[in-house]
């Protein structure tokens, strides 16, 4: 693959080496709930306050903890759906034209009210890029659509979206609770073969 996708990244020392067990415990349960005080997380994972709080501020300065978000009812915030956009390429986009697409989506979306919350590289589908937004109506969405399609650097040749109704029942919501619990076996198996 020539975008470097897929293929393990070269690590240094530092990223080679593993978060502690403390660090991982700390980490799956903010993932649960991210507004628990320090206090209460030192007494769910056994250890110290200043323990907790020395940890947390190491993993924000070291990137393992981005922010801290809450997950609203996106309907009762007035979006009735949410989008899932594959979007294919007519060439490959250096990073720099991608920082410049950036800036430029900057200065647009506020002024088109668009609510992405995620767009980045990827492969399948005979796609290059996904995007995920929310949108309150499907005019919404097709001027969000439109939007997507006229960004010159980027030359779109194909889209195609998959549209999940927010107001219909789900299988299972958006939550970070089973990947918290998923990160925590993974990392209790690596240790067991460590």
């Amino acid at each position: 693959m020539g975008n470097g996708l897929l293929q393990p990244k070269e690590r240094s020392e530092k990223e080679g080496s593993a978060v502690k067990d403390v660090e991982v415990k700390l980490i799956t349960e903010l993932m649960k709930d991210s507004r628990r005080s320090d206090r209460e997380l030192a007494k769910t994972l056994s250890v110290s306050q200043p323990t907790i709080t020395r940890t947390r501020k190491k993993l924000e300065e070291e990137g393992y903890i981005k922010e801290y978000t809450i997950i609203p009812d996106f309907e009762k915030l007035g979006f009735q759906m949410m989008s899932f956009t594959l979007a294919k390429l007519k060439k490959q986009v250096s990073e720099d034209a991608i920082r410049e697409t950036r800036k430029e989506l900057r200065k647009t979306l506020p002024k088109e009210n668009v609510s992405t919350i995620l767009t980045m590289r990827g492969i399948g589908l005979s796609a290059d890029y996904m995007i995920i937004a929310f949108h309150e109506s499907y005019d919404a969405y097709l001027r969000f659509l439109d939007l997507i399609r006229r960004q010159p650097i980027l030359e779109i040749t194909e889209t195609r979206t998959f549209i999940a109704s927010l107001t219909e029942s789900h299988f299972r919501p958006l939550t970070f609770s089973t990947l918290a619990e998923y990160v925590t076996k993974m990392k209790t198996k690596e240790n067991l073969t460590a």
